[in-house]
């Protein structure tokens, strides 16, 4: 169930500016949260905690930074000019691996992707952000997301990746609900602050570092 789950994570995954400000270049700390209504997952999930996660993004590239019990070090790094994405991981169960994908979707995967723009609005770090709803396959498993985006800050999100073009704008916003195991799982992510910084080119390099091996099957 381990590895089920820690490659939906995968899958997955403050100055305070004003909304008419569009934003290129800078750093998103982000907080997820992780529940089940099965009561021994549910209290495996609270006794790790919440997690944050860190996002660095210039011009077209960006990268995340991921730590938590389950997934162990997980980055990922994206380039818009190439369409590629490096997938950094360093977990206890597979040790230090790394993959290179491609970060177009395939269109018969865009076919499991159903978006709907929806009705709601919702004001974050003084964003105001559109809601999507967003129902998924990846995978074999059925994923719903409720997500808001602000189309003020100019970043590629590896979480909209697999959406094509069906989602507009920079995710602040979102709650994915998915069954793992007879198990229903929600995970919800909210961008808490936004560093307005410069951002060195090193973070993007999309070499892999030494001491990652190729993760095969992926």
């Amino acid at each position: 169930m381990k590895k089920i789950l820690l490659f939906s994570l995968i899958l997955l995954f403050s100055v305070t500016l004003t909304a008419q400000e569009k934003l290129s270049e800078g750093v998103l700390t982000t907080k997820q949260t992780m529940s089940s209504d099965n009561e021994q997952m549910n209290a495996q999930l609270k006794s790790m905690g919440d997690s944050n996660s860190t996002s660095y993004f210039k011009g077209d590239k960006s990268r995340n930074e991921t730590n938590s019990p389950m997934t162990g070090d997980l980055t990922i790094i994206v380039d818009g000019a190439t369409k590629q994405m490096l997938m950094l991981m360093d977990n206890p169960s597979i040790g230090k691996k790394y993959t290179v994908q491609s970060m177009e979707p395939k269109a018969e995967d865009l076919k499991n992707v159903t978006v709907t723009k929806g009705d709601e609005t919702k004001t974050i770090l003084g964003y105001e952000c559109q809601e999507y709803i967003v129902s998924m396959k990846q995978n074999g498993q059925d994923m719903e997301m409720q997500m808001f985006t602000t189309d003020k800050i100019s970043a590629i999100s590896h979480n909209t990746t697999a959406m094509g073009s069906k989602v507009e704008g920079f995710p602040l916003y979102f709650v994915m609900k998915m069954n793992q195991m007879g198990s229903a799982i929600e995970i919800s992510s909210e961008v808490i602050k936004i560093d307005k910084v410069d951002v060195a080119d090193e973070k993007f390099d999309m070499t892999p570092p030494e001491g990652y091996s190729k993760m095969e099957g992926m």
